[in-house]
């Protein structure tokens, strides 16, 4: 997706070979019209998929994600980091260790949310290790939920998180797949044919 491959070279900032900050537009601030294409794209990806419900992870997913479930016409469910005093009993639960913050996080999905017969497509803002990808995997798997795939919005092709998802079957469609951060620059696996939107 060349919108977002050129957002990424304009505002994106590289910390290290494995860290990219992306926080003017994806997870810190919001670029919304940014966002309403990246729901577009994905819709557009996954149509005639069945997809009854979008599954993310809060924080930086939600935005990518309400806006993929909004041009699906279907409800959008996150998972909580943080424990609730209103979501107690009957919850999903994974363990998702993040390599960025470096901690490990025990995420929930209430039952009532996440039924047997939906299709879910999960939506993240980064696949890295695939940690959370898998994780979110898991509660679907654990609602007996049918995964369509998942959306990714910036893939680091140069780890582990696709070669992962893809041995366990699952589809990815990234809309930008990111090569290398090395000597502080970004190069992307793959130019995107097509227009520039």
């Amino acid at each position: 997706m060349r919108l977002l491959q050129d957002k990424i070279r304009r505002e994106g900032t590289v910390l290290s070979p494995s860290i990219l900050k992306v926080d003017t537009f994806l997870n810190h601030g919001i670029d919304p019209l940014l966002m309403r294409e990246i729901g577009r794209e994905f819709a557009s990806r996954f149509a005639g998929g069945g997809i009854t419900k979008v599954l993310t992870i809060e924080s930086s997913g939600i935005a990518p994600a309400m806006m993929t479930a909004l041009e699906l016409g279907v409800p959008l469910i996150f998972a909580r980091k943080r424990k609730s005093l209103t979501l107690r009993d009957d919850v999903f639960t994974e363990k998702i260790y993040s390599y960025t913050k470096e901690e490990e996080n025990e995420v929930t999905v209430a039952r009532k949310l996440l039924l047997p017969g939906d299709t879910v497509l999960i939506v993240d803002d980064f696949l890295a290790n695939g940690e959370a990808a898998s994780g979110m995997a898991r509660i679907a798997g654990q609602a007996g939920a049918r995964i369509a795939g998942f959306g990714i919005v910036i893939e680091k092709s140069f780890q582990s998180g696709r070669r992962r998802l893809e041995e366990e079957g699952f589809r990815i469609e990234a809309l930008a797949r990111i090569r290398s951060l090395e000597n502080g620059a970004v190069t992307f696996l793959e130019e995107p044919p097509g227009p520039l939107f």
